[in-house]
């Protein structure tokens, strides 16, 4: 039920959006249609990092087997990882497009410095999606998650965890890199939730999403604010969550407070088993990679109808208006919903969570 109220919520937020002229529930607008191809086509995919494990476990292979599956098996993706170095993915982007590759998918490194890429592209009659983060540029296409909800349903957690004690709760933020668009989405949602509730201490904005430089941030927090005095702490993705554990445990917490994160890493869900991180954000990664693929291929193939369902919010960029996109909706992840959501969708299996380590952590909340 948890499940179903997080994803109605995504509702709401995409008319908030509209009314701010952001998002549009209404569909259509793909005259920017690529010429028609077959199912012999390439699909260029450029991801950001590989700090977090979903882009190589998750994203890649799945784009890659939707793809074969929609041109019988005639279709291929040509992958590169740059490995959270923006110069290195605009030089990636550059291959792809003298390689002739028919569409791109980008989660960009930074969404600024890709756009002269993304320019490049589209000169070269080259579709561009952004995918999972906003390019800047005149991409075709964008799919991700509902970024602000996802820090809504953050702050919002962390605000029940701290029950009668939030109002005058000290909570420090660990907010994403200032070059991912997301990371804004994300801080807006949670101090949307957070502000006048809580007592926000330090925020940090973590450069490259990196966990030792929030490992640094959090050592700095616990310097200035004093280690028994921080009630909790939002930090915007699982890798930084983990690095924050660390450096509470480091200083000599007894207890820790509760640590907020998202993408349900393999760790972060044992963390949650365990008690050391209060929650995570899950964001179906298959629903999304199955849709960017879908999206791609229809898009060189000139398929403007299942385009357009595929894309019926509208986005704008700094850059570009009314961008044709597609938002994911998002699920707050406890201890409560771990069997209905990461093991459902056969992101895990019980076996990957319990092991040995977390066996008896995982009897007592009744996954086994």
């Amino acid at each position: 039920m948890r499940r179903i109220a997080i994803a109605l919520a995504a509702a709401p937020a995409a008319v908030s959006l509209a009314a701010c002229g952001v998002v549009d529930g209404v569909g259509g607008g793909s005259s920017s249609a690529s010429p028609k191809k077959g199912d012999d086509i390439t699909v260029g995919l450029l991801l950001p990092e590989k700090e977090n494990p979903r882009y190589d476990k998750f994203d890649y292979p799945i784009i890659r087997d939707q793809v074969r599956s929609l041109t019988h098996d005639k279709g291929k993706v040509v992958y590169a990882n740059a490995n959270a170095d923006a110069a290195k993915q605009s030089e990636q982007l550059d291959q792809m497009v003298a390689d002739k590759v028919d569409v791109l998918l980008v989660d960009p490194v930074d969404a600024k410095s890709i756009a002269p890429g993304v320019q490049k592209a589209k000169d070269a009659g080259i579709p561009v999606i952004a995918y999972d983060r906003l390019a800047q540029g005149p991409i075709d296409a964008y799919i991700s998650f509902d970024n602000e909800l996802v820090g809504q349903v953050q702050g919002r957690a962390l605000v029940d965890a701290l029950g009668s004690k939030a109002e005058t709760a000290k909570v420090v933020m660990m907010n994403g890199s200032v070059t991912d668009p997301n990371a804004a989405q994300f801080k807006a949602g949670a101090l949307g939730e957070l502000q006048g509730k809580v007592n926000i201490v330090k925020s940090y904005d973590t450069k490259d999403w990196k966990p030792e430089n929030a490992k640094a941030n959090m050592a700095e927090a616990i310097r200035a604010v004093g280690l028994g005095n921080i009630a909790g702490v939002y930090s915007a993705n699982d890798g930084m969550a983990g690095a924050v554990i660390e450096e509470l445990k480091a200083a000599g917490a007894a207890k820790l407070p509760p640590v907020t994160g998202q993408d349900a890493s393999l760790d972060a869900v044992q963390r949650i088993v365990s008690g050391e991180q209060y929650m995570s954000v899950y964001k179906s990664y298959p629903e999304e990679a199955n849709n960017a693929a879908e999206m791609a291929v229809a898009k060189v193939q000139g398929r403007s109808i299942e385009f357009d369902a595929l894309t019926r919010d509208k986005v704008d960029s700094p850059t570009e208006k009314r961008i044709p996109s597609m938002l994911v909706p998002v699920v707050a992840l406890t201890k409560a919903n771990i069997r209905d959501t990461v093991i459902q969708d056969s992101i895990y299996t019980v076996q990957d969570i319990c092991t040995p380590e977390f066996k008896a952590d995982c009897t007592a909340i009744g996954l086994k």
